[in-house]
């Protein structure tokens, strides 16, 4: 069988026993309780987002790119910060990091109330970014350490990724219910209760943890890691906005190369900052590929599905975010199951088969009759919940790939993959979507109705825009659909057939 690293037993007191009913088995699941609840309000926070884009939009009258800032700013400032952060937590401490982490997106979060323009909303989630990036990663190292046998480990991963849909579940509709009766700022300002109550569970029930051998702290490398990801996706912005122009490709082509001077860099330091030749092994590659694609397609259908049903459809912001629960609902059966039926049937038939049924769930919306219902819709929505409850087998697959002290790396890969993957879903598949929304319109269309629907709907062309952007709908469904299917295709094939999770204590 083809085993994952074996696990060493966690550095700092925070070993696992193997009896039931122990105190450390007590203490171990309800950190495991804290963990998943951090990512459970992340998640919330930019479901909640999704559903209070309409109104924040209609009181500060942010324009196309601004808007498109005030989705990316997160997950961009997010994933350039995860891997010197991570590092820094392995050094600092794991716990530390998270209980500051914390502090960072209940304060940014109560900022909100002080912002009146686009621009203070970005830097609000600018700095929600710098608090996600401290929460993130170090919820999946703390889980590598405190669970060292694998079985657990796998289960608590499917327990975290269970998480993550029930917040895509929940989100919307707390979200929703916000709105009904507040403005677009309790989207926000939920998160700051939440926080304090994070910091005291945390501080009480979590042990803290620190890698044996960190990564070094490099500021060189900082930059160059930074710098590329700022460029690659201002890079794929333009170019889904304005084609392929000089600003566009000379942005690309920087962003490849400041990334690829970071990946040489750590490549020849002994201690890197990120530990890349962690890539070297098949299946670890597998399950960043399988996070990278399913983020993209997810968030891009959580936004553009939120539009169709609030826009064309005209539902409230609380009736659609319980129209977005089938998908949720696919994710929270399946995630905690997946690795169960893993140790069955083997890791490669769930991840690849995962990705293939999601992707033909994304499909659906481009062969069902048009225009869609919402039944067809539900359906679609449905097939990709359970299709990304696999993500849980692939978080067990990267964070057993490696050594307990290399735990800050893989976490920081896998998060790096799911933001990289949500900034890009918006920036491609969104901007594939808005192009062939323009495309659909009249050509005496004023510029309002060209850079979105909402700015279409009462003028005279309103009609024709709600066709083109349903027709926009079902092309992103063939595209992310593709994508998921080709993913399918390459993770079954670098993923070895006989990789066992089950084994990786031996």
């Amino acid at each position: 069988m083809t085993t994952l690293i074996p696990a060493p037993a966690p550095a700092n007191g925070t070993g696992t026993g193997s009896g039931t009913g122990t105190a450390a088995d007590r203490r171990r699941w309800a950190g495991l309780a804290v963990l998943a609840a951090s990512l459970l309000v992340v998640v919330m926070d930019m479901t909640i987002l999704n559903v209070a884009l309409p109104d924040l939009t209609a009181d500060l009258r942010p324009s196309a790119v601004q808007q498109l800032w005030v989705v990316d700013a997160y997950a961009l400032v997010l994933a350039g910060l995860l891997v010197p952060i991570a590092a820094l937590g392995d050094r600092w401490g794991r716990k530390r990091m998270l209980l500051a982490g914390f502090a960072v997106f209940g304060v940014a979060s109560l900022l909100v109330l002080v912002a009146d323009s686009p621009g203070d909303v970005i830097a609000v989630r600018a700095l929600l970014g710098v608090g996600g990036a401290m929460i993130m990663p170090t919820t999946l190292s703390l889980i590598r350490t405190l669970f060292a046998d694998p079985r657990e480990r796998a289960t608590a991963l499917g327990v975290w990724g269970a998480m993550a849909a029930v917040g895509g579940a929940v989100g919307p509709i707390v979200g929703g219910a916000l709105l009904e009766s507040f403005s677009w700022h309790a989207a926000f300002l939920f998160n700051v209760p939440v926080m304090v109550v994070a910091i005291v569970a945390g501080w009480l029930l979590l042990p803290e943890s620190r890698s044996d051998r960190p990564g070094r702290l490099d500021a060189a490398g900082v930059v160059l890691s930074f710098g590329g990801m700022a460029a690659l996706v201002y890079g794929v912005k333009e170019l889904g906005k304005h084609g392929a122009t000089v600003t566009a490709l000379a942005t690309l082509v920087a962003g490849v190369l400041l990334l690829t001077a970071f990946v040489r860099r750590c490549l020849a330091q002994t201690d890197p900052m990120l530990e890349v030749r962690l890539f070297t092994q098949r299946a670890f590659t597998a399950g960043v590929l399988a996070a990278l694609t399913t983020s993209m397609a997810m968030v891009a259908l959580l936004l553009l599905g939120s539009q169709w049903l609030q826009l064309v459809h005209g539902w409230s912001p609380l009736q659609t975010g319980a129209a977005l629960l089938p998908m949720a609902v696919g994710g929270i059966i399946g995630s905690p199951l997946a690795p169960g039926v893993a140790a069955r049937v083997g890791a490669r038939p769930v991840l690849a088969g995962g990705l293939a049924v999601a992707g033909v769930g994304l499909l659906l919306l481009f062969v069902l009759p048009q225009p869609l219902s919402y039944v067809s819709v539900a359906a679609s929505l449905t097939l990709v919940g359970i299709g990304t409850a696999s993500l849980a087998v692939g978080s067990a697959v990267i964070m057993g790939s490696a050594p307990a002290d290399q735990a800050g790396s893989a976490a920081a890969i896998e998060e790096s993959s799911y933001e990289i993957g949500a900034v890009l879903g918006v920036a491609i598949l969104g901007s594939l979507a808005a192009w062939v929304y323009r495309d659909g319109l009249p050509s005496g269309a004023t510029g309002l109705a060209r850079e979105s629907l909402a700015g279409a709907l009462g003028t005279p062309v309103g009609s024709t825009a709600v066709d083109a952007f349903e027709h926009s709908f079902a092309v992103f469904g063939l595209a992310a659909g593709l994508l998921l299917l080709a993913a399918s295709a390459l993770v079954w094939r670098l993923t070895p057939a006989d990789l066992d999770l089950a084994d990786a204590h031996h």
